[in-house]
């Protein structure tokens, strides 16, 4: 099992509307690609200054799934990201095997 994890830091104000674009549009669209099977968005308890931070985390069987998806899908919807929250977030992904 691959987990592909996306963390995100957003400014204070866009955070309510971020976290609800997360989960009314975004994260939906990310699991309607069939490339995933499980999904979970984590808040930060020990922040950085100046920031919010979440954890999107998703769930695929394979590393060729996760590749499939960031070859196919992935560029629209950062793309789509950027579009509404463009300067108010920053990201970084990282990709873990899930060992137990």
């Amino acid at each position: 099992m691959i987990l592909y994890n996306v963390t995100s830091s957003i400014e204070p104000t866009a955070a309510e509307a971020w976290l609800d674009y997360m989960r009314s549009t975004h994260m939906p669209e990310v699991m309607e690609t069939g490339f995933f099977i499980k999904s979970q968005l984590c808040r930060l308890l020990n922040e950085e200054e100046g920031g919010i931070t979440y954890a999107a985390q998703y769930y695929c069987l394979s590393l060729e799934q996760l590749e499939e998806y960031q070859a196919i899908c992935a560029p629209s919807l950062r793309a789509d990201m950027e579009k509404h929250f463009a300067g108010k977030y920053v990201s970084f992904r990282t990709v873990l095997e899930v060992v137990e």
